[in-house]
């Protein structure tokens, strides 16, 4: 007798429901449980043309190319008013007078300039005089105030970036570190026939002129050119400062070198690295920087910019690092790159984040940073996962290649005091972890800090974070390494359980949870479920608002900027679920939640996952976007875990 039943008695599975399914049901299936009286009714099969949403014009608007939008830019229309102008509001305070590229008509820049935004002007409500004058989006509401006071620093220096541009920048504790490795240049082979090749005109010949040392063989996209004086003795002069003194004219004339004199200076620089100055052993450090118990707001690539952070300060965060800066952009001297070091006064503990291929490239923009900027401390990106990055062997490709890790760690640790810390994966491929063979050193390599992302490059955002594998590689640290864990903490009891299960986890540094909900550092802080209001989460808004308007400007341009960052933002935070709509709390980072409305007509509206819904809270904000406005979202890592984010 036969045990197969014919197709026609097959009993017909049970179609899935979620207004039927029970919690449970719903988290098996990475779903949020929602409360039966907050779901949305199912679609009627006939739906009326009166019912379908139309989109936001901003969503249908052709985009206008790059070259584009510069070329309008540059255009002398009277919308352009000249900034010096608006500040005096006098035609003949322009240095520039008729050749200035903007437009010095107060009455046509009135004639054109958009409607006051409903509100005061940022720069007022904080008793500081605002420098965008006429061109400020809420003109009417400037009081006289004296002086203008600025609370960010960090700002880019003009000369120093002419010296970047000329390729005239001297990195002198940084070449001297990579000489004394061999690590000058990115292949050691071709570096000792430049050597040698740079130092032949210096051997009994004179000669006036700078010697370029060609490139080598192994290149990232722009690398700054490395000049050898015909005086080497002038060069080494400005190793250390108050090391050495090279008479001055000396420095001034071209005279050559004699062969004896380049064997001394090479004991020279010998000498510097045992006597301390760039530090023999890369753990002897000035500054130290303690991460223990702090909350830390991750880099944020375009979210984690000035504004935010300063939300996140006021919210509880401890520690706030910059976004990640490009080496070679920063070598280069880009505005845009060093724009992203900026720091806010309000950041008490405030470190930046660089990432670069090559020892050279990295060590050289660590010198620069310590020179020019005020940070706590700099990480340096070994797990970034976007293909750009990747595809130039950097962020998390170095996880292919530990010594190049090791060399750029021990060059940057050696040459400044202020700490270096790191930022991995667990491995480029899934399933083939590689860190916990490395944690052992990387403290000796002279990194204060390692901060490990429990996941692979492979997975980019999909899965859940590895939090046993970050445990093992904790206990297996060396003591003077700190560890932090980072990957999928969302409430406080996701930080107590980690902090619970490895006390000798430093911290847990806190990346998407935070993009989707700044309070949960008071949430930690507090050890509570903050079930925030629609209008809490507003005021919330308003004061990020507020922040951009300060930090980008309150003129028409400066509020464009502050709509697009917030509505980058905006695209993370429609993914939090109201608490008093939960059947089970607290509500995990990688649940979907089913078709839901909220409490009031401005909760449901925040939590539409329609780009045209996050550009009408923008107009509550900051007034009508202009015409032909357009937004997408930039990043895939705002969108719920799934397999095409890996």
């Amino acid at each position: 007798m036969s045990d197969v039943v014919a197709e026609g008695d097959a009993k017909p599975t049970k179609q899935f429901s979620v207004y039927e399914a029970t919690s449970e049901e719903l988290i098996e299936r990475s779903m949020a449980p929602i409360k039966k009286e907050f779901l949305c009714p199912p679609p009627s099969r006939s739906l009326k043309q009166s019912d379908v949403k139309a989109p936001h014009p901003s969503l249908v608007q052709e985009k206008k190319s790059k070259r584009q939008l510069k070329r309008e830019r540059r255009e002398k229309c009277a919308i352009n008013l000249c900034p010096q102008v608006s500040r005096t509001e006098d035609v003949d305070s322009c240095q520039y007078k008729e050749k200035c590229r903007f437009n010095h008509d107060i009455q046509a820049f009135k004639a054109q300039k958009p409607d006051d935004i409903e509100g005061q002007c940022p720069f007022v409500a904080s008793g500081i005089k605002c420098q965008y004058g006429l061109s400020c989006r809420f003109f009417g509401t400037h009081k006289d105030l004296s002086g203008i006071s600025d609370a960010e620093i960090n700002f880019f220096n003009k000369e120093t970036q002419r010296l970047l541009w000329k390729n005239n920048m001297t990195f002198p504790k940084a070449d001297a570190k990579l000489k004394s490795l061999g690590l000058m240049g990115h292949a050691k082979k071709s570096n000792v026939a430049q050597e040698n090749d740079a130092e032949k005109p210096l051997d009994g010949a004179q000669t006036n002129e700078d010697v370029d040392i060609p490139g080598p063989l192994e290149t990232e996209d722009v690398r700054p050119t490395k000049k050898a004086k015909s005086d080497e003795t002038s060069k080494l002069g400005h190793i250390i400062d108050g090391v050495m003194n090279v008479d001055d004219e000396t420095e001034k004339t071209g005279n050559s070198t004699s062969k004896a004199k380049i064997e001394d200076d090479e004991d020279i620089i010998k000498v510097i690295e045992t006597d301390g100055s760039l530090k023999s052993h890369p753990r002897e450090k000035k500054k130290l920087i303690d991460f223990r118990d702090k909350l830390y707001l991750a880099p944020l690539t375009t979210v984690g910019n000035l504004p935010f952070r300063r939300l996140c300060k006021v919210l509880g965060a401890d520690v706030t690092c910059g976004e990640m800066a490009m080496c070679t952009n920063l070598l280069q001297g880009q505005a845009s790159e060093w724009a992203l070091l900026r720091r806010h006064s309000s950041e008490d503990l405030f470190g930046v984040q660089i990432c670069g291929s090559f020892p050279d490239t990295v060590s050289r923009a660590v010198e620069l940073i310590d020179r020019e900027c005020t940070v706590d401390f700099i990480d340096i990106n070994m797990g970034c996962p976007i293909d750009m990055v990747v595809n130039k062997s950097a962020g998390s490709a170095l996880l292919n290649k530990p010594l190049r890790m090791k060399n750029i760690v021990e060059v940057s640790s050696s040459i400044v005091e202020t700490p270096i810390t790191i930022k991995v994966r667990t491995a480029f491929f899934e399933g083939k972890n590689r860190i916990d063979s490395l944690i052992s050193d990387i403290g000796d390599w002279g990194a204060t800090a390692v901060t490990i992302h429990g996941r692979s490059r492979q997975q980019r955002y999909s899965k859940s974070a590895d939090w046993d594998y970050i445990y093992q590689c904790t206990k297996n640290a060396s003591p003077n390494l700190q560890v932090i864990g980072n990957g999928d903490v969302y409430s406080f009891l996701d930080w107590n359980k980690h902090k619970s299960d490895c006390p000798e986890l430093s911290s847990c540094m806190i990346a998407r949870g935070a993009l989707i909900k700044p309070w949960i550092f008071t949430e930690i802080k507090e050890q509570r479920h903050w079930d925030i209001t629609s209008g809490e989460r507003l005021n919330i808004f308003k004061d990020f608002v507020r922040f951009g308007l300060q930090h980008w400007g309150s003129d028409t341009k400066g509020v464009e900027t502050t709509r697009h960052f917030l509505l980058e933002w905006l695209s993370y935070t429609f993914r939090y679920i109201p608490v008093g709509l939960l059947d089970v709390i607290p509500q995990q980072i990688n649940w979907r939640p089913p078709s839901y409305f909220g409490r009031d007509d401005l909760e449901t509206l925040m939590m539409s996952e329609s780009a045209g819904d996050w550009v009408r809270i923008s107009e509550l904000l900051l007034g009508k976007v202009p015409e032909g406005f357009t937004f997408a979202p930039k990043h895939k890592s705002n969108a719920y875990d799934r397999a095409e984010n890996g």
